[in-house]
C-alpha cells in the first residue's frame, strides 16, 4: 500500500504542512527539504498521482531534447516541427510546454535530474533521436510520467512515439526497383541511430521481396550532413568506385549533399544515377532536381507524444504503448521524369 503524506512526515521527522508545501512543489520550505521530501516519497511508493487529480493541470510539461554527438539534431528544422506539435496540445489541454535542450558533452546530466526532481515537473517526453537506453533510464528513475519521442527500447517499460522508419524506407526501395529494374544501392549515415536501422530493415525487405540479395547493394557510407555527404560522395567518385543505378539514403541530408556531388562530376539525375531520401526537408522541394523523398507527419508526431503524455498524467495506465506514425511517399523528379504525387 502507497505511503501517506502524514506517514511520510512521521518517518522524516517533518510537519505535515512542510511535506504538504514540499509535494505540491510551494514556496515556504528550503529546497533542501523539498529534495529529501521528493526523495523520501519515491523511495517509500508515495502516489504521485494524488497531486495531478487534486491540482488539476498543475506543474509543467517538460520537452527534453538530449544531444549525443549533434551530427542528426544539429537540423533543427525538423525538430521545431516536433516541438510546435506538442506545445500546440499542450496549450489546449492547460499545461504549459519547458523546452530544454541537454548536451552529452558539456552539461551535467545528473545535476538536470536532480533539478527536475523538485520542479514542478507533471510529465516528460524526451526526444530520443540521439538518446541512449542508458540516459532513458536515468528519466524514468523520476516518478513522473515519460514519454519517448523518435525513438523505441524494448527492453524499457516506456511508451513512446516514432516514426514507421521501416514501412517509409520500403516504400522508397520498392519505388527504386520497380522504376529501374536493378538493385538499389543505399547511402547510409556514418553516424549510427535507432531509427537508420529500422530503414535498413525496411530497404533490405523490399530488396528481398523483389528477389534479391541485401548483400548485393553497393553501400556507401556519408556524414548525416549537406556538407559531409557532399564532401564523402566527392571522395568515392574521386576514386572511381562502382556506382548503383539508383540509391535510398537514410535521410535527405545525405541525399542532397550525394546529388550535389553526382552533380558537379557531370552526372544526370536521374538520367545516369536516381536518389531517394526519407524526411521530406524543405530543400528537398527546392534542389534541382527536386527530391524523391519520405514524408513524416511531424507536427502531428508532436501532439500524438503530448497527448499520450496527457493521458497518462491524469489517467495512470498499467501498461505502456508503442505508437508508430504512417508516413507518405513523395515522388518528384530526382527518381523519374513524370510524377504521379508531389507534396
Amino acid at each position: 500500500m502507497a505511503i501517506t503524506a502524514k506517514e511520510l512526515a512521521k518517518k522524516l521527522n517533518l510537519s505535515a504542512t512542510a511535506v504538504s508545501m514540499a509535494l505540491h512543489n510551494k514556496p515556504g520550505v528550503s529546497t533542501a527539504t523539498r529534495d529529501q521530501v521528493i526523495r523520501a516519497a519515491e523511495k517509500y511508493g508515495y502516489d504521485f498521482t494524488r497531486l495531478s487529480l487534486k491540482n488539476g493541470n498543475t506543474g509543467d510539461i517538460y520537452c527534453i531534447i538530449y544531444r549525443a554527438h549533434n551530427a542528426i539534431l544539429n537540423y533543427m528544422p525538423i525538430f521545431s516541427e516536433l516541438t510546435d506539435g506538442i506545445e500546440q496540445e499542450c496549450r489546449s489541454q492547460g499545461y504549459r510546454l519547458k523546452l530544454v535542450q541537454i548536451h552529452e558533452k558539456n552539461d551535467d546530466l545528473q545535476k538536470w535530474i536532480e533539478e527536475l526532481r523538485i520542479a514542478s515537473c507533471a510529465g516528460i517526453i524526451l526526444l530520443g533521436t540521439e538518446t541512449s537506453i542508458h540516459v532513458c533510464k536515468m528519466f524514468l528513475k523520476l516518478s513522473v510520467p515519460v514519454v519517448l519521442l523518435d525513438s523505441h527500447f524494448d527492453s524499457l517499460g516506456c511508451s513512446s512515439v516514432l516514426i514507421n522508419n521501416r514501412q517509409g524506407a520500403y516504400l522508397a526501395a520498392s519505388l527504386l526497383i520497380d522504376q529501374f529494374g536493378s538493385q538499389p544501392g543505399y547511402l547510409r549515415s556514418s553516424y549510427r541511430i535507432g531509427n537508420f536501422e529500422e530503414r535498413r530493415f525496411g530497404f533490405d525487405k523490399a530488396v528481398r521481396e523483389h528477389g534479391m540479395s541485401p548483400s548485393n547493394s553497393i553501400t556507401h557510407e556519408l556524414s548525416p550532413s549537406i556538407e559531409g555527404a557532399l564532401s564523402d560522395m566527392l571522395e568515392i567518385l574521386e576514386r572511381k568506385d562502382t556506382l548503383a543505378k539508383c540509391y535510398f539514403a537514410d535521410n535527405d541530408l545525405i541525399a542532397i549533399g550525394a546529388m550535389k556531388a553526382l552533380k558537379l562530376r557531370g552526372y544526370r539525375i536521374p538520367e545516369d544515377v536516381a536518389v531517394a531520401g526519407f524526411d521530406n526537408i524543405s530543400e528537398s522541394r527546392i534542389i534541382e532536381p527536386s527530391l524523391t523523398t519520405v514524408d513524416i507527419p511531424r507536427n502531428f508526431m508532436g501532439q500524438t507524444a503530448a497527448r499520450q503524455l496527457i493521458y497518462q498524467i491524469t489517467t495512470p495506465v498499467p501498461h505502456t504503448v508503442k505508437i508508430e506514425i504512417s508516413t507518405k511517399l513523395v515522388k518528384r523528379f530526382s527518381v523519374q521524369s513524370s510524377i504521379g504525387s508531389t507534396v
